[in-house]
C-alpha cells in the first residue's frame, strides 16, 4: 500500500486530476493500493474540502477496495468524523493514529479507537511515537485488537523485536511494515504488508523488493534492499518527504511542491539521494 504523495501546483492548490492519474499509474504498475491523506499527502495542512475531494478522487481512480485513507486527527470525534467520510466515499479501511494534539495516555487512546471504531470500517493502527510521542505497545495493541477494534498495525518504531511480542501477544493482529529500513527484517518476521512511501517514485522496485521478501527469495530481496536501502533510511534522515519527491522528480513523476515546512535535503543527503535513484533506474527498477 502507497502512502501517496499528492502532487500540488506552483500555487500549491491540489492537482486532483494528477492525483488520479498518479494513484492509476501505482495501481497498475502492481502496487496493492493507496493511503491517501497521510504525512506524504499533506493531510495537516490541507482545508476539509480538499482532504475529502482527496479520498474520493482516489476511490474514483481505483476503486474503494484499494483505499485506506489515513484519517488522523487532534482528537476522537475528528478522526470519528473523517472515517465517516472514507465511509461515505467508499472506501474499505482506514488508517488511524493516536490522537495526536497532546501526549494521550491509555486511557485517552482506547477512548479514541473506541470512537472511531463506531463507524464501522476495519481501522489499521498506525503506531509512530517518532512524531506523536505516543507509544502503542504490543500490549496496548493486543487489548485494542481483543476488543474488535483493529484489525492490523503499521509498526514505525523500527524495533524489529516488536513483530515477536505482537505475534505473541495478539497472533490474528495483521502486522504492516512501517519502517521501511527494516522491510526485510519485518517479512522474516511474519509481517503481512508494507505501508510505504518510496513507491511513489520507484513502484516496481518495491513491489518486487517487498513480493520477494515476504515469499522467502532472500537473494533477491537482499540485492535489492542493498541498492534501495540509502533511499529506504529514514531514521538517518529527516528531510524523508523530500527525498521521497526528489526521487519522484528523478523518476520522471510529478512529486509537487509541499505545503509542510521542513528542512531541506542537506547535501550530503541529496547527494545519497540521487546516487542511490540513479542506481535503481539504471537498474531498470522504476
Amino acid at each position: 500500500m502507497v502512502a501517496t504523495a499528492l502532487p500540488l501546483r506552483d500555487d500549491l492548490s491540489v492537482d486532483y486530476d494528477a492525483y488520479a492519474e498518479h494513484v492509476r499509474w501505482l495501481v497498475d504498475s502492481g502496487c496493492d493500493g493507496v493511503v491517501p491523506n497521510g504525512s506524504l499527502g499533506e493531510y495537516q495542512t490541507l482545508t476539509p474540502e480538499e482532504r475529502a475531494r482527496v479520498v474520493e478522487t482516489a476511490v474514483q481512480a481505483v476503486g474503494g477496495d484499494r483505499v485506506m485513507p489515513g484519517v488522523a486527527a487532534y482528537g476522537a470525534a475528528e478522526a470519528r468524523r473523517w472515517t465517516e467520510q472514507a465511509a461515505e466515499a467508499g472506501a474499505a479501511a482506514v488508517m488511524l493514529l493516536p490522537p495526536n494534539a497532546y501526549r494521550a495516555d491509555d486511557a485517552a487512546v482506547h477512548a479514541h479507537y473506541v470512537e472511531v471504531a463506531r463507524v464501522g470500517l476495519p481501522i489499521v493502527a498506525y503506531n509512530n511515537p517518532i512524531d506523536t510521542k505516543v507509544d502503542l505497545t504490543p500490549e496496548t495493541l493486543a487489548k485494542l485488537h481483543a476488543e474488535g477494534l483493529i484489525v492490523a498495525v503499521k509498526e514505525f518504531t523500527g524495533d524489529v523485536r516488536r513483530a515477536y511480542r505482537i505475534a505473541e501477544l495478539a497472533p490474528e493482529l495483521d502486522l504492516l511494515i512501517g519502517a521501511d529500513d527494516v522491510l526485510l527484517e519485518l517479512a522474516i518476521a511474519g509481517a503481512v504488508g508494507w505501508v510505504a512511501g518510496y513507491p511513489n517514485a520507484l513502484p516496481l522496485a518495491s513491489v518486487e523488493l517487498y513480493q520477494a521478501a515476504v515469499g522467502g527469495d532472500l537473494a533477491r530481496a537482499q540485492e535489492l534492499y542493498r541498492t534501495l536501502h540509502p533511499l529506504l533510511r529514514w531514521d538517518s534522515r529527516t528531510e524523508f518527504v523530500q527525498a521521497i519527491k526528489l526521487s519522484m522528480d528523478m523518476a520522471g513523476r510529478r512529486g509537487g511542491p509541499t505545503r509542510a515546512p521542513r528542512t531541506p535535503l542537506s547535501a550530503e543527503s541529496e547527494a545519497s539521494v540521487r546516487a542511490a535513484t540513479e542506481a535503481a533506474l539504471a537498474a531498470g527498477l522504476r
